[in-house]
Order: structure tokens, then sequence, then C-alpha cells
């Protein structure tokens, strides 16, 4: 008798996903927030459960949906590490909601608020789904769910800006789906299976064979750089600005923190799990990573700089934070993954945060988004000021923050590729001086003082208690991840090898 507990991962994806399409006939947007919020807890709380069954018996498990064996059925495999992103994906959707609920109803017109929680909720369901699929057709599946749910979030305003935005993500969310499908199509002619630990044992009698070495090599380059394409790797990040700087807050939080972490993972998965970190060195596949990230962390910083528009500000962030996530695979190693895996954490908690918070001061400061028009909005919102600075720090990597952690740690894993230590170390001090040249104009602007005239003439800040909740959890996770960071690395650690 299998443990009930082993059932969480599909009770998660199935709950969000009924609880999407349900909430297309509730009439309040208002209600629909908050079952959604509610039913991304109880999926936090689930994922919880497998991360302490997992973490206590060391140990992973493969889960058949339906008790059918593939095609008829699904296989979900869930471990160490898959648990923690399921927590943090689900913990992070309720954070971005809470603290963007107030823009939502403002922005979003009230006959559509419902679907807008209904693609949250796909939004959601597809993450746990990409983080759990032992299947790769399955996984095709859930990345289109989420492309679609994605756009919708973004065109949520109904505005022209919003609909140019969505039509380049669309576009080029679709060129990364089809580079994706192309490369499985290749694997499934070659292997004949669709199931990762088919798919496995077949590479690893062709690579030993010397068969099918071209194609092999055509198919895994398509797979990774298609889930680049998704993931907002450089240069294919030219939508994401557009789309965070026209999107309501809560879209943004949700696209940055969470969306592309989705496409990441699926594909540490497919490195890991199918193809082995030994064949991707081989196929060269992370030299193209290294590079591409390298140069994300680079150019990102440099045109976060130019920004005067802070949601823009960020959006470039994460195209060189995302940077950081891919030059840590790009280095080959587990040690590089590890650390990648951590980065990920470290994002996914800060980022939401700061489109949140942003989101706040601009409304303390009349509804502006421009950096010197939000001079002194950090007094009218303190927790909003706050929750920045922490997370802009964070970003930047002052010491007992998660993001001097994930920094670190990608320090240590240069040191394993001795070839490339020192010009990692180069780009990493170089970056980091870059993020400094943003995040501190950004905080030093929200916390100088503003015209007294044109603060008083601004209308009260009303309580906004689902913003205070989700700037507290994420300051305090941002924290923990910078001082009792241990126990994270132990469980990516395990995690990894239970792939």
């Amino acid at each position: 008798m299998r443990p009930f507990v082993e059932n969480f991962p599909f009770f998660s994806i199935f709950l969000v996903m009924v609880t999407g399409i349900l909430l297309s006939v509730v009439r309040s947007g208002r209600l629909a927030m908050r079952i959604s919020v509610v039913v991304a807890l109880i999926a936090a709380v689930l994922s919880a459960q497998v991360l302490a069954y997992t973490v206590g018996g060391n140990l992973s498990f493969t889960y058949v949906m339906g008790k059918y064996a593939a095609p008829l059925g699904n296989e979900i495999k869930a471990g160490p590490l898959q648990a923690i992103l399921a927590l943090t994906f689900c913990v992070g959707m309720a954070i971005s909601l809470l603290g963007g609920s107030r823009d939502l109803e403002r922005d979003v017109l009230p006959r559509k608020q419902n679907l807008y929680f209904v693609m949250s909720n796909l939004t959601l369901a597809s993450l746990l789904a990409l983080t759990y699929t032992n299947d790769l057709f399955t996984g095709y599946v859930f990345i289109e769910i989420s492309t679609i749910a994605a756009c919708a979030l973004v065109m949520a305003r109904d505005t022209g800006p919003n609909m140019i935005a969505t039509i380049r993500y669309l576009f080029l969310s679709l060129m990364g789906s089809g580079l994706f499908l192309i490369g499985v199509a290749i694997l499934y002619s070659i292997t004949g299976h669709l199931l990762m630990p088919q798919i496995h044992d077949k590479i690893r009698l062709l690579a030993a064979t010397g068969q099918y070495a071209l194609p092999l090599t055509v198919s895994v380059g398509l797979i990774t750089v298609g889930l680049g394409v998704k993931s907002a790797m450089f240069p294919f990040h030219l939508w994401l600005p557009d789309a965070h700087g026209s999107a309501t807050t809560a879209s943004s939080a949700i696209l940055s923190g969470l969306v592309l972490k989705g496409y990441i993972v699926l594909m540490l998965t497919l490195m890991v799990r199918v193809f082995t970190l030994d064949l991707v060195l081989e196929t060269r596949i992370n030299d193209v990573l290294l590079v591409a990230g390298v140069l994300g962390m680079v150019m990102g910083s440099i045109r976060a700089i130019q920004q005067t528009h802070i949601k823009r500000m960020l959006a470039y962030s994460s195209v060189a934070q995302i940077g950081y996530i891919f030059m840590g695979f790009g280095l080959g190693t587990e040690v590089g993954a590890v650390a990648s895996c951590l980065h990920i954490l470290v994002h996914a908690c800060s980022k939401p945060m700061l489109f949140c918070c942003a989101g706040k001061l601009g409304d303390a400061a009349g509804h502006h988004k421009n950096l010197k028009n939000l001079r002194g909005s950090a007094y009218r919102s303190p927790l909003a000021g706050v929750g920045f600075t922490v997370g802009a720090l964070s970003m930047i990597g002052i010491p007992l923050l998660g993001g001097f952690t994930s920094k670190l740690y990608f320090a240590s894993a240069s040191l394993h590729t001795s070839d490339r230590t020192a010009i990692i170390l180069l780009v990493l001090a170089v970056s980091t001086v870059l993020n400094a040249l943003y995040y501190v104009p950004a905080v030093l602007a929200i916390w100088s003082p503003g015209s007294e005239e044109k603060l008083a003439s601004l209308p009260p800040m009303e309580p906004d208690w689902g913003f205070r909740v989700s700037t507290l959890v994420s300051i305090a996770a941002i924290f923990v991840l910078g001082i009792l960071y241990e126990p994270a690395i132990a469980i990516i650690e395990a995690g990894i090898r239970l792939m």
C-alpha cells in the first residue's frame, strides 16, 4: 500500500485546475480572488507535506495518474527539489495575488475579473505540472496552457500597449514552443518513447553505440533553446519589458517571479533526468546557455540602468537575473545546477514583492511610475518602501539576504570549472556592480523627500491587509534564504541526486 501523501502532487494540480474552471461562473472578482488565494495555500500545504515526506525518507517517487500505463495515463515524479519548487510557486502565486489585489480591482473591468483568476489558476496548475511531470508530451501540453494563460494575464488591462505587448509575447512564445515540439518529435522518432526514464535509458544505449549522434544533438539543442526562448533567455527577452511595463501589478509579479521559472525547471529536469549532464557537455549545449546567461547578466543590467519607468527597470532586472540561472546551467556541473536552483528560489521570493511594492509606491505618488515622480513615496507607504529596499538589496547581493547566498554559490560553482573560473568571477563582479547602479538610485529616489505640497494634495493611503501580509512573508523568506540557507541547499542537492 503506497503512502497517501504520494497522491498529493496530482491532487494539487487537479485542485488548482478545477478551481480555475469553476471560477468562470463566479461573478464577484473579489470572491474569485479570495478563492484563488485559499486554493493556492492549500496546494502549498500539500506541497509542504510532499517535501517533508521526500526529505524525511531521502527518496523520490513516481505516481501514475489513473493507474494506467502511458500513453493512457501520465506519470508524475516528485522528490525534494520538485516539492520545494512547487511550494515556492504556490506561495508565490498567493503573494502575487494578495499584493496586487488593489491594482486588479482598479485595472481590470469588473465583468472580467473572475476570468483573470481563471487564468491565474490555470497558470499555477501549469507550473505545478511542469515541475512534477515525467512525460514529455504532458510537458508540452502544459507549456501551451501556460502560454495562453500568461497572454491573458498580460492583456487583462485591455489597452492598446497591452495588446501589442501580448502579441509580441505570443509570437516569441510560440516560436519557443515550436522549437520544443520539433525537438520532442525528433527525440521520439529515435527513441520511441515519451516517458522520461525510458528516453533516458534509450539515450544511454544510443550514446554507447554511437547511433543517431547528430539527430540527438539537434534534438537536445532544439528542446533547450526552445525552453530558453520561452523563459526570456537573452536575446529572446524583447517581449518582457513591454509586457511588464503595461501589465497590471499582479500580472508582472506572476510572469517574472513564477511563469518564467516553470520553463527553466522543465529544462533542468530534462538536462539531469533525461539527457544527463555528460550528454549536455558532449553536445556543447551548455556553452550556448553559458554565453546567453553571461550576456543576459550584463546587457539586462545595462538596459535596466537606462530606464526611468520603475516596472520596465524591474523587467530588465529579470532578464539579468534569468541570466544568472542560465549561467549556472551553462557550467555543466551539479554544483552549478544547485546554485541556479537556489537563485530560482531567491528570485521567486524577491521579484513578486518588488513588483507589488513598486505598484504600491506608484499609488502613493499619485499613480506615477517614473522614478523622479516617486520621491517621498516610501514615506506615504513605509512597508512598500521597506519591501522594495530589501528586495533590491537582495538582488544586488548584500550579505544576510538571499541574493548574496545564491551569488556566493555561483562563485563557488565557478571554482569547479578551472578553465572558466576567472571569467565567471569577473562577470559576477561586473554584474553585481551594474545591479547596484540601477537599484541604489531607485531606493534613494523613493526615500528622498518629495514635494510637501504635492504629497499633501494626494488622498490618504487606504489600508491594504493583503499587501501587508504578502510583503512581510516575502521579506521573511529573503532573510531565511540569506541566513538559514543550509537546509534549502541540502534539499536542492538531494533533489538533484534523486531526479
